[in-house]
C-alpha cells in the first residue's frame, strides 16, 4: 500500500500560518491604537507591528506612575539633546519606570520630534504617557540662570537680555552696586562684586534686578564652609579681602589645582610689601576694550601698566580696593588654605596647557617667559 504525500497536509499548515500572522499583523497595531492612541504617519507597516507589540507588552510601564506618592521635581532638557539621553535621565532621575518603553510610546505617537527644551515640573505620580505629553510644552514660568566663575559684573549683566528674566543689565548693574548690600558681608561703600557666587540657578520668570542679587549673594554665603572664614581670619584678611583675592586667583589660574601655588604667590608678596602685579588687576580697571569686544583686554601694553587707578597692582602696593571678579570656591579655598612655597614669580608655560612655572628669584622667572 503506497503512503500518501505530506505535501499537502504542510502546505495547509504553512497557508494557516500565513494567515495567523496577517491576523496578528493587522491586529496588534488596531490593539495597540486602541490603548495608546494612533500610531504616527511617518511609520512603516512594520514599525507599527512591532512597536505595537512592545508597547502592548510593556503597557504596565507606561500607564502605571512609578511612584504614586512622589513629589514634583524640576527637570531641565538642554538643546540638542537627544531623546535617548533624555529618556535615561527620566529613568535615573525616579520618574518614568523604563526608559526603552517610553522612546517606543515617543516613536509611536510621533512625540519624539516635537519634545522641548526648557524647564519641567514633573512627578513620578504622573503615568509615562502623561510625562510625555508634558514634555511637549516647557514650562514658562521658569528660566536657568547660569554665572560662570571670574565674570565680573558687567559680564553677568550682559547674559540678561537671552536669560528669559525681564531685567535689563542697567537694572542688574544698579542693585548690585547699591550702598548697604548686606551691612554684615560687605562693606557700605563696596558692591557685590566677588559675592555673585557662580553657580547654576533655577529662577522665577518674575525675578526681580534686587532678587537677583540676593540670591546671588545668599549662595555665596550658603557655599562658603565656615572654616574659611576663620582661615582667612588667621591670616589677617577680612572677608571681603579674602574675596578680594580671590577673585585675581580667579583670573590669573586656568586649572584649579594650581590656585593654592598661585595664592602661595600672592601671600608670599604681601609679606615683605612687594606689590603684586597681576595683570587682572590692570584689566579690571581698564574696563571694556572695545577694539577687542573684551573686559579683559590682552594683551597688555606698557602704557596699560601706566593706567592710573588703585586697582592698578603695578602701581599700587596691597590689595586692590576690592574684588576684579566673582570667584568660585576654588580660587575661595586657595586663600584660606594656601600652598606653602618659596615662590615669588609665575609665568604661564609655552606650551598652550595654561599651566604656569614658579621661580623664587627674578633672574629664574626671566628664564621662564616665552621666546
Amino acid at each position: 500500500m503506497r503512503r500518501r504525500s505530506s505535501l499537502p497536509v504542510l502546505l495547509i499548515g504553512l497557508s494557516l500560518l500565513t494567515l495567523l500572522l496577517l491576523a496578528l499583523g493587522f491586529g496588534v497595531p488596531a490593539v495597540a491604537e486602541s490603548a495608546f492612541g494612533p500610531p504616527s504617519p511617518a511609520l512603516s507597516a512594520w514599525q507599527r507591528f512591532s512597536f505595537g507589540l512592545k508597547l502592548l507588552v510593556n503597557a504596565d510601564d507606561l500607564t502605571a506612575p512609578r511612584d504614586p506618592n512622589g513629589g514634583e521635581m524640576l527637570f531641565i532638557i538642554d538643546p540638542g539633546e537627544s531623546v535617548f539621553s533624555i529618556s535615561n535621565r527620566l529613568e535615573q532621575a525616579g520618574i518614568i519606570p523604563d526608559a526603552r518603553a517610553f522612546r517606543i510610546y515617543l516613536a509611536w505617537t510621533g512625540m519624539d520630534a516635537y519634545i522641548q527644551t526648557g524647564v519641567f515640573r514633573l512627578s513620578p505620580a504622573l503615568n509615562a504617557r502623561s510625562i510625555a505629553g508634558m514634555l511637549q510644552s516647557a514650562t514658562l514660568t521658569e528660566v536657568t540662570f547660569t554665572v560662570l566663575p571670574g565674570w565680573r559684573m558687567e559680564e553677568i549683566a550682559a547674559t540678561l537680555p537671552t536669560s528669559g528674566l525681564s531685567i535689563s543689565p542697567d537694572e542688574f548693574l544698579a542693585a548690585a552696586s547699591a550702598p548697604g548690600l548686606f551691612p554684615d558681608l560687605i562693606p557700605a561703600d563696596a558692591s557685590a562684586e566677588g559675592f555673585l557666587h557662580p553657580d547654576t540657578y533655577i529662577l522665577p520668570r518674575t525675578t526681580t534686578a534686587g532678587q537677583l542679587v540676593s540670591v546671588l549673594v545668599q549662595a555665596f554665603l550658603a557655599r562658603l564652609p565656615a572654616d574659611y572664614a576663620e582661615a582667612y581670619a588667621a591670616r589677617g584678611l577680612t572677608l571681603h579681602q579674602a574675596v578680594t583675592l580671590a577673585s585675581i586667583i580667579e583670573r590669573e589660574a586656568v586649572v584649579d589645582e594650581e590656585m593654592p601655588l598661585i595664592a602661595s604667590v600672592f601671600y608670599n608678596r604681601l609679606a615683605i610689601g612687594m606689590k603684586l602685579q597681576t595683570d587682572p588687576t590692570v584689566q579690571y580697571a581698564l574696563g571694556f576694550n572695545v577694539l577687542q569686544n573684551t573686559w579683559w583686554t590682552t594683551p597688555l601694553s606698557a602704557a596699560d601698566l601706566q593706567f592710573d587707578s588703585p586697582y592698578n597692582t603695578y602701581l599700587y602696593p596691597g590689595l586692590p580696593p576690592g574684588p576684579i571678579s566673582n570667584p568660585g570656591l576654588a580660587a575661595l579655598q586657595a586663600v584660606a588654605y594656601p600652598a606653602d612655597s618659596p615662590y615669588f614669580y609665575f609665568q604661564a608655560k609655552c606650551d598652550g596647557s595654561g599651566l604656569h612655572n614658579f621661580a623664587e628669584t627674578f633672574e629664574e622667572h626671566e628664564g621662564n617667559y616665552c621666546p
